[in-house]
């Protein structure tokens, strides 16, 4: 019989927390890029370059804000042992 202390050694790290993105820093990010990736691309089918402009500032706001609230602590913990 082998002592299972002795395997110990062996085992895979801990696996991170498995929410698969559900924070408030992923969800503001996602809906933001989306809002301005899609008024950007129905702005450029009308070919009107002002807000073709105005959906890529919103595009990154998202980015920008999404980055915010993951450092305030909305995002997703970051993995411990790194």
């Amino acid at each position: 019989m082998t002592d299972s202390s002795a395997q110990a050694p062996y085992l895979p790290p801990a696996a991170p927390p498995a929410n698969h993105g559900h924070t408030v820093a992923a969800w503001f990010t996602t809906l933001t890029v989306v809002v301005g990736a899609i008024l950007a691309g129905v702005a450029l089918c009308i070919s009107t370059m002002w807000l073709v402009w105005v959906g890529a500032a919103i595009v990154v706001v998202g980015l920008v804000g999404g980055k915010i609230l993951s450092v305030a602590g909305y995002g997703q913990p970051a993995a411990r042992g790194r």
